[in-house]
């Protein structure tokens, strides 16, 4: 089976690479025969560029496909563990986490469009950002800490800024076409891929096919318990497959304009055999109970790009970014009941996003009263839809009981939300004289509307009284950076900056129980988190030697969260006594939370080919109001690490060590701390021009740990080895570039 997989991958990137090489080479043969003078081409590039500007900051670390390539870089889990020791993913609501901040606080965007965290609520539909292949990366930007002056609405935590692959990644230097095939083998969830790219050049114009598939199976746990039931240790059962697709087509023009044009593909879907939850004799039975889980994102965007050629122009550079985009989450189960409500059952709830918008930046420096400055100013616009909806069967028509009360269905939990964001922002990086020293004060402008429409999904929804009230606001988001360049090789800075977020649709308009039950709800008279943050920190880079030192402290005002209403706040919202004697939940403001800490990272390279690397992250957050820590932050992470390479192959070994979640957390499950060590190695042989082999055992002493970030919020309901990390593992990829 195994074998299976790895042929159909690779005959699915061998057919697409063969599919594109054809023409370009007839191309490239015609062009080759020609006498027709050559204009000096000129440099095509286009959307991968960053059209938000978010990551162009002191507070941002950059994460190269070669780096992505080398380290075996496949998830968001994978970063923060071998690279970006600071980033973390829950994968229980499919986000980011930086800095002790995830789901709608932390910012992400490819190629300068936003990629929407969905929420739906209650029925586990939440995620979407991860909607992306890292083979389909040029770069990644992790941008920490607070600062909305360049983002908008989102970046409490960080961003996440991703640039896909350019035309000219792909063709090496004096060529006019180029490409990549790749197969990996990943042995902790037995998953086998095959991805090729393909990019020519012809004059001023160039394109770019990108693709992917990868097959797989469940994520191991560490735990060695089969069976159906509450015993259960081992990961349940799963399938999944995951494609991906990238065209991009660029045109350069006289005068430093690039127009692009950019279409995304990118589909996961995943079927799981929930053992856990069966038994014998218990409501679902062995063999008939399935989860289902996916997600699915495309995009269309035209884009600019324009480097002057004097300094005459208006602006120095220019980029924007026209799109359409949707994004879809889904999530359900499917079966038969067999002691509840008798029969079969289903459900499967949708989220979906659908959005229009730009955006764009220019910069300029000019000389004014003795001080350099360059400014810079750009914004963003987006309008799109918010949509939610429950679909599924049961056999309550034919036998109603209590019971059924707990089975509403084929119904929208909140109405669909239009929303519309602007945002226009301007810096000035001000340098002042041959001191070595600049002042970027900045300010950013924020409106936002949510406007829900009524629809017969969410009029058939138990609890509908009408529809809720709408809700507009504005944000200014000021910001003031300075540097100093000590030496050539040795940079400070200090920060202090403002960041916002606006509630989410399901947040603001959220309506999900029945009388009888319970009940869950939004709160239309949310206000807008914001913060305040302070950074310090340094980077030093003598080419052989390069390190980056950073300490932070933000506090955050009006940070939404929920919890359980009493009886006399239930009356005050029309909610008689004993309507939902399960009790009700709403979102609400905390008034006052902090989250500080510090981070370090340093890599030496010496002259025989040894390296050796670090890096730390710590950081602490808590309820000012209650003194609770709070348990979305990751405990206290150290990497150390140690390496050899030469021309033609290499090799690492890295420990990672985790501290344990502090007793007095908010979170649920208090992971213990552990200590994990990875080898991985490479190897590119002469005789093999553009061959490359990258092999990696992770977890070698095959440690049982926990990762604390995702298991804050859950119920653990199975042993807890069923929640455990994979044990060892191994990854192999093999790459050929032509």
């Amino acid at each position: 089976m195994v074998a299976g997989r790895l042929r159909n991958a690779l005959m699915a990137g061998s057919a697409l690479a063969a599919f594109t090489l054809v023409p370009l080479a007839h191309a490239q043969d015609a062009s080759e025969g020609s006498s027709t003078t050559v204009l000096e081409r000129l440099q095509v590039r286009g959307g991968g560029e960053d059209a938000t500007g978010v990551a162009d900051t002191p507070l941002a670390t950059e994460t190269s496909s070669e780096d992505i390539e080398n380290a075996q870089i496949t998830s968001i889990e994978d970063l923060g563990r071998r690279l970006e020791p600071g980033v973390g993913f829950n994968s229980s609501n499919g986000s980011v986490n930086i800095r002790g901040l995830d789901g709608a606080r932390v910012l992400t965007a490819i190629d300068g469009i936003q990629i929407p965290y969905l929420e739906d609520g209650a029925r586990g539909a939440d995620g979407g950002i991860n909607s992306f292949d890292f083979n389909s990366l040029e770069a990644i930007d992790i941008v920490r800490g607070g600062d909305s002056s360049r983002g908008g609405s989102g970046a409490l935590g960080g961003a996440m800024i991703l640039r896909t692959l350019e035309p000219e990644d792909l063709i090496q230097e004096g060529r006019d076409t180029g490409g990549y095939l790749r197969s990996i083998y990943d042995s902790k969830d037995s998953s086998i891929s095959g991805f090729a790219g393909i990019a020519a050049r012809m004059g001023n114009s160039s394109v770019l096919f990108q693709g992917g598939y990868r097959s797989g199976n469940e994520t191991e746990s560490n735990g060695n318990v089969g069976g159906y039931g509450p015993t259960r240790t081992e990961a349940n059962p799963a399938d999944y497959d995951e494609n991906n697709l990238l065209f991009k087509l660029r045109q350069a023009t006289e005068g430093g304009h690039t127009f692009g044009l950019t279409a995304e593909r990118y589909d996961i879907d995943t079927d799981t055999d929930l053992m856990s939850e069966q038994t014998p004799t218990g409501n679902y039975r062995p063999g008939d109970w399935w989860g289902s889980e996916g997600t699915r994102r495309e995009r269309l965007s035209f884009d600019y790009n324009y480097e002057a050629a004097d300094d005459a122009s208006f602006f120095d550079t220019a980029n924007a970014v026209v799109y359409w985009q949707r994004l879809r989450r889904s999530s359900g189960t499917s079966g038969s009941r067999y002691t509840s409500v008798i029969g079969p059952y289903s459900r499967l709830s949708e989220v979906t996003n659908e959005s229009y918008g730009l955006s764009g930046l220019g910069e300029k420096t000019l000389e004014l009263g003795g001080l350099s400055h360059k400014f810079t100013v750009g914004g963003n616009f987006s309008t799109g839809t918010t949509s939610q909806y429950s679909s599924g069967q049961d056999s309550c028509a034919t036998a109603p009981s209590f019971t059924c009360n707990f089975l509403h269905t084929n119904q929208a939990d909140m109405p669909d939300v239009d929303s519309t964001q602007f945002g226009i922002y301007i810096d000035d990086e001000i340098t002042i004289g041959d001191s070595r020293f600049s002042l970027t004060p900045g300010i950013r402008f924020d409106w936002y509307d949510h406007s829900p429409k009524d629809t017969a999904a969410y009029q058939v929804n138990p609890n509908y009284t009408g529809l809720p009230a709408g809700q507009d606001d504005y944000q200014f988001s000021p910001k003031l950076l300075g540097k100093y360049e000590v030496t050539s090789e040795f940079d400070v800075f200090a920060q202090w900056a403002m960041a916002f977020r606006a509630p989410t649709a399901s947040e603001l308009y959220l309506d999900y129980g029945a009388p009888g039950t319970y009940l869950s709800i939004g709160n239309a008279d949310l206000d807008p988190e914001s913060s305040h943050g302070f950074e310090i920190g340094g980077t030093y880079d003598n080419g052989s030697l390069r390190g980056r030192a950073t300490a932070f402290y933000n506090r955050y005002k009006n940070f939404i969260d929920t919890r359980s209403l009493s009886t006399a706040e239930q009356t005050a919202l029309g909610i008689a006594p004993g309507t939902y004697p399960f009790g009700v939940t709403q979102s609400i403001n905390r008034a006052s939370v902090e989250i500080y800490g510090a981070e370090f990272s340093i890599e030496k390279q010496f002259d025989n080919g040894f390296s050796l690397n670090g890096g730390l992250a710590y950081a602490r957050g808590v309820d000012r109001d209650t003194g609770e820590v709070l348990g979305s932050v990751a405990p206290f992470k150290a990497v150390i690490g140690a390496g050899y390479a030469t021309e033609t192959w290499g090799a690492n070994v890295n420990w990672i060590g985790v501290a344990s979640v502090s007793e007095n957390s908010t979170a649920n499950f208090k992971a213990p701390s552990y200590g994990i060590v990875d080898a991985t190695a490479w190897w590119k042989p002469e005789k093999l021009n553009g061959f490359s082999v990258q092999a990696g055992v992770y977890n070698i002493f095959d440690e049982t740990y926990y990762d604390a970030v995702s298991l804050r919020d859950v119920t653990m309901n199975q042993p807890e080895e069923y929640y455990s990390e994979p044990g060892r593992s191994f990854k192999v990829s093999i790459t050929q570039r032509f």
